[in-house]
Parts: structure tokens; sequence; C-alpha cells
């Protein structure tokens, strides 16, 4: 629609979603998602009552997600394009864990009246950024009003004749290595519910995470044995990989690096970093199991390692925590938070 009009001199962009109506809104979304078909993996896109994508593999990896405002994140704290970053790499990162190269992103808005058009336009803009930087094309969705802003994705993904990694494939003696980020967004998190805004590199990993995409999608190639995308902390996420696996994951402090930043926040409020890095999710690295000689791909490094798991049973009836009995940090039983879960 470009710098068009309405009568009266108004912007489309200008106002709410109510004054604006929903056909204009799909219009406008549609012309900023068209910047992202250029991947040529859309055989029909936007504008049909749905899409038809291409699936050379003959199987399709998909994962879907959903965000709401309050619970996932906050407009006083992060803008709309970040937001958008944040929905659509919580989506695609899911397709890199299991190793597939992400294709394809569906975004789907539910907007009380009031949303300002600008505030969504915004959004999008960060979903269609975020799927191209992870090689993918954003292929359709859907608008509806709601109570609270709700913003849901489904993000689909091609192994290229690979076999997923899967969690449940790790096996004793497999060394635990990391892509990625760990404790950026929840030192981020930590600045922003004591009311700064700074350090701004803490602020926007909280806001704005980057996962590793194509780390992932090596680590396929590389044959890992297990992966997951770690969004809901490090050892609760390692802990799903050896309840998944039957095992037991040591991680190793020494071998974790602290950024700088991370180690002069905690300093700063009296904290060990670890806190941060073991029990902080939102960063969306990546977490694999390797045979214990494999090179490792290139963007990972060895936080640990896989033991045989002598009392799985046991660790499986202990439903109060779920890490303990599956995960030790130094050998030992980890103390502290051991991740985000929903309602608890």
């Amino acid at each position: 629609m470009g710098d068009a009009t309405e009568k009266g001199g108004r912007h489309p962009a200008e106002g709410s979603v109510e004054h604006l109506g929903e056909l204009a809104l799909v219009d406008l979304i549609s012309n900023l998602c068209a910047q992202s078909e250029a991947g040529n993996l859309d055989l029909v896109g936007i504008g049909d009552d749905a899409a038809v994508v291409a699936a050379p593999d003959r199987r399709v990896v998909v994962s879907a997600d959903m965000a709401v405002a309050g619970r996932h994140f906050r407009t006083d704290w992060s803008d709309a394009r970040h937001i958008g970053v944040r929905v659509a790499a919580a989506n695609l990162a899911d397709i890199a864990a299991m190793g597939a190269q992400p294709t394809n992103f569906l975004l789907s808005l539910g907007l009380p009246r009031s949303t300002e058009v600008s505030w969504v336009l915004d959004l999008v803009r960060g979903v269609v950024a975020e799927t191209m930087r992870a090689g993918a094309v954003v292929a359709g969705g859907d608008v509806v009003g709601a109570q609270e802003i709700i913003v849901a994705g489904t993000a689909l993904g091609d192994l290229a004749g690979r076999s997923p990694v899967r969690r449940s494939g790790a096996v004793a003696g497999d060394q635990i290595a990391v892509a990625g980020r760990l404790g950026w967004a929840a030192a981020g998190l930590a600045v922003l519910t004591r009311g700064f805004r700074s350090p701004r590199a803490l602020v926007d990993a909280h806001r704005q995470p980057e996962p590793p995409y194509q780390a992932g999608v090596q680590a396929g190639v590389s044959g890992a044995h297990a992966m997951i995308d770690v969004s809901d902390g490090l050892l609760l996420d390692a802990a799903r990989i050896a309840r998944a696996s039957m095992v037991e994951i040591d991680i190793e402090s020494a071998l974790i690096t602290v950024a700088e930043p991370i180690a002069a926040a905690a300093a700063a409020y009296n904290l060990d970093p670890l806190q941060w890095i073991l029990g902080g999710g939102d960063d969306h690295a990546f977490l694999a199991a390797f045979a214990p000689d494999a090179p490792l791909p290139d963007g990972f490094t060895r936080i640990g390692q896989v033991r045989a798991h002598t009392s799985a049973m046991s660790a499986m009836a202990d439903g109060a925590n779920p890490v303990t009995g599956w995960v030790t940090v130094d050998g030992k039983t980890p103390e502290g938070s051991a991740g985000y879960a929903h309602f608890s």
C-alpha cells in the first residue's frame, strides 16, 4: 500500500485496528510479509485460503508456540518489533533443535480493538526479520479480535533426508555441548524487574534472543545423538534429555564461560551468575549430546557428559523436582531454581 492515505489525509497505519478494519489490516500485514517470500519455498503464498509449501523430504517438522501479553512479554519492557522477534525465535529454534532447517512460519494474532495499527506492523516486521534470519519464509496466518494481545506462531522445517534429532538418543559416555548464549536473557529479566534498562546488552538479550539456527542444523548433519532448545533453563532442559534417554547428565561448571556483562550484573546484585546460567531460559541455545570422540560442530562447546543412570525408576517417581535424579552439577545435586514451568 506504500504511502497511500485514506480520505481526509489519514495514513492507514495510524489509529487503532478497530478504526482500520480487518481487511485493510490483513493487507498491510501481507505486504510486509511478502518481502520474506524470496526464499522460494512457497508454492502458494499469502493471498489464498491456505498456503502451499514445498516438502522436498516428504516429511515436515512442525512446531507451535504461543505468547500472551503480561505472561510472556510486557509492552512496557519490549517494543513490538522485539516481541515479534521473540515469538518467531521461540518457534524457529524448536525446528532447528530437531536438526532441521526452518522453512516456513505462520503468524496468528489476537488483538484488542484498541491496539494501534503501527504497533501491529512493527511486531510483524520483527517476525519477518527473524524468520528471514533463520532462512525461512512467512507463509500466512490469521488475525482475530481478543481481550488481550496473543501472538501465536507455527514453524515448519525440512530434514533434508536426515533423521530427526530427538531428546531420547543420548547414551552413556556422550559429551554434552551447547551452542548459543546461556543466562543472558535471565540476567536481562533480572535487570528489568529491578527497574533498570542497563546493561543494554543484557536487556536486549531478554527482549530479542539470537538462536544460532545453523548450529542446530549442523548438529543434525554431524549426527548429534540428542538435542533440545534451551527455552526453560539449562538444568530443566538437560533433565528433559536425560529423562527421555534414561541417562544422567553431569554439567561441569568449570567448562561454562561466564560472560563479563553477566558477571558484572551478578556482582552488583550479590548473586552467583550460575543462577542465571543454569536456571534461566529464553536464550534459545541448543543443548546436544554427541559421541565421545566426535568433533563438535562449529558453535558448540562441551560443558558436560552423559552417564549411565543407576536408579531411573526412583528418579521418575520424584515429582517434586523435575531435575533431581537426572542432572548433576560437578557431580552434585543442584540447588536453587530448576527452570521455568507453566502452572507452577
